[in-house]
């Protein structure tokens, strides 16, 4: 059955897309990796403010799409058809854009974002080893690699979730959450004489041969999906007094964690970047309660319907696809503007990203056939 217009979903979705191109625009500020910094500091910042991004694009599918009401046959047809040809393409075009932008002379020669082999080649390379994984090219693409797994188990946990009782819905949601301190569990544990399984600092039963820990099957994304099911079955219905000193300390203190963790990790871990993910792990429990608040209160605002806003979300998934490749043109663009704040130049970043990206996708959109590869 299709699910009534929600014009609180519009301002979500809108919202999301834009926290995630300011993410990616921070990304060359925290590749400084030198916490004294100001490039440095004003990423750490700013990047831990937007880390409810990814977390908000996937309750949405869970408000949108759960449960599931067809079976898995007509559900997949429909989902994956709308998912795979944009995949597929912008798979392809967008290793194309990398390597005209790079060998265009467009690319400032400062620029500390891309690898430097970029041929022709190369090129060729990556158009069909996506298939695999994403490349630098695909970044943003990480996701929906992700989202298609999210989709397959859609159906499955929709039979559970049809009979799931309020308090096995809070079972799974305080496992999921249990689950959200492993990773740091695996930076504590050293600290107390822990020193790996065959060479694997994995904890709960993970090693080299085996991936899948105690709580593998709560963790991710899943309970994601999970907990924007459980909030429109079960809406909070509170005041708006009770709902904001609810959610302001808890989106406060989550920022605090991630952003003092973020800076932190870099002083223990220096030149680290896959360190300093740690900390900014979408599924980690300081994101989630920056993530929760977000959603609370525009889920409360309940806005009226406007037009050009329900149009500017429906192109929402064509502005994530595009995006990346814009972050590194208003970059290059940006960075010489030396008088300029970083704090500033990341804004500028987003904003110029945002608008070329929103004027592709509209572009896209207005064709038949091109509409297929942005929504």
């Amino acid at each position: 059955m299709q699910k009534e217009h929600l014009p609180w979903v519009d301002v979500l979705r809108v919202l999301a897309c834009l926290l995630v191109i300011i993410s990616h625009a921070c990304g060359p500020f925290v590749g400084h990796t030198d916490k004294y910094s100001d490039e440095f500091l004003a990423g750490a910042y700013m990047g831990s403010l937007v880390r409810s991004c990814v977390p908000l694009f996937v309750m949405i599918s869970g408000v949108l799409l759960l449960p599931v009401t067809t079976d898995m046959t007509t559900f997949y047809a429909k989902r994956l058809k709308k998912l795979i040809l944009p995949f597929v393409f912008w798979s392809l075009m967008l290793p194309i854009l990398f390597y005209l932008y790079v060998n265009s002379g467009l690319k400032n020669i400062n620029s500390n974002l891309l690898p430097a082999d970029y041929t022709w080649q190369t090129t060729i390379q990556k158009m069909y080893t996506f298939v695999f994984n994403f490349n630098y090219d695909t970044t943003a693409l990480w996701y929906v690699y992700m989202l298609i797994g999210l989709y397959l188990f859609m159906p499955i946990i929709s039979a559970w979730l049809k009979q799931a009782s309020k308090r096995d819905l809070h079972w799974f949601l305080l496992f999921w959450i249990i689950s959200m301190g492993v990773p740091y569990l695996e930076i504590v544990a050293p600290h107390f004489g822990y020193t790996g399984n065959y060479g694997n600092r994995g904890v709960l039963g993970v090693s080299f041969w085996n991936a899948f820990g105690t709580f593998y099957y709560f963790a991710g994304f899943l309970g994601y999906l999970v907990l924007a099911f459980y909030l429109i079955k079960y809406p909070l219905n509170w005041s708006w007094r009770r709902t904001l000193a609810v959610a302001i300390p808890l989106f406060l203190v989550g920022y605090a964690v991630t952003t003092a963790g973020f800076i932190l990790i870099q002083q223990y871990f220096p030149g680290s970047y896959a360190s300093l993910e740690i900390i900014w792990y979408f599924y980690g429990i300081n994101v989630i309660l920056m993530t929760l608040p977000i959603f609370m209160v525009i889920q409360k605002s309940n806005p009226k319907a406007r037009p050009w806003l329900s149009k500017m979300a429906a192109l929402s998934f064509g502005i994530f696809l595009c995006h990346y490749i814009f972050v590194h043109l208003s970059y290059d663009f940006v960075s010489p503007l030396t008088f300029l704040p970083a704090f500033v130049k990341i804004i500028l970043i987003a904003i110029i990203s945002f608008v070329i990206s929103l004027l592709v996708s509209w572009l896209l959109s207005l064709n038949n056939i091109t509409r297929k590869v942005i929504m």
